[in-house]
């Protein structure tokens, strides 16, 4: 197998478990999908995972002096953040269920989640340290060449997007067997944990 090759496929591991891990936009990806479907959730996924991507090619490029050099602007990102993230939480918390309900099938809809999801991910700028230490262990420091982080960071994008096709799936399949009751409740436990995550952002 080719270098590219070889890296495409660990670029695709990398992206699954930078996705995985259970954070605001999986919460929010839950949700979600829960309440308007595969698709209403999935396009949350689809805009973490090009910023996931963006922030790739700006590690794969050795942009990490940047974020390590930010300052006060790294500051304002992660605070500017936690303030999306907790607006986010509590429209959720008290939003009545029905509507949500009818605000679903609206077709600008996951547009929107996707621009939100895009700036969520990209405002947590620290993001690049970890993809750079991450491409370091996949050997693209070492052999750092165009076609090379270019399938990095195409492997980050697919894994990323396989993780969140699987979430977003997998919720929609439960959504015809949760009552409105249950719903309900998700929705508040899901509208706590993202103000939870918001605090923890900023501490």
């Amino acid at each position: 197998m080719s270098a590219e090759g070889e890296l495409f496929l660990r670029g695709i591991l990398l992206g699954l478990a930078v996705a995985a891990p259970v954070g605001p936009i999986g919460v929010l990806c839950i949700q979600r999908s829960l309440a308007g479907g595969f698709w209403t959730g999935f396009s949350g996924g689809i805009g973490t995972a090009l910023a996931d991507a963006v922030y790739a090619a700006l590690a794969a490029a050795g942009f990490a002096f940047f974020v390590e050099n930010a300052g006060v602007a790294g500051i304002w990102l992660r605070w500017i953040g936690a303030a999306f993230i907790a607006w986010l939480g509590w429209r959720t918390f008290t939003a009545p269920l029905e509507s949500r309900a009818a605000a679903a099938p609206k077709t600008g809809l996951p547009l929107r989640l996707l621009g939100v999801t895009f700036l969520l991910t990209i405002s947590n700028p620290a993001t690049i340290l970890s993809f750079t230490a991450l491409f370091a262990g996949l050997g693209l420091a070492e052999n750092a060449s165009l076609p090379t982080a270019a399938a990095a960071v195409a492997g980050v994008f697919i894994g990323s997007l396989l993780w969140w096709a699987f979430l977003s799936g997998a919720a929609a399949a439960m959504r015809q067997r949760i009552n409105d009751e249950w719903k309900r409740w998700i929705n508040r436990i899901a509208g706590a944990v993202l103000m939870g995550f918001a605090i923890t952002v900023v501490l």
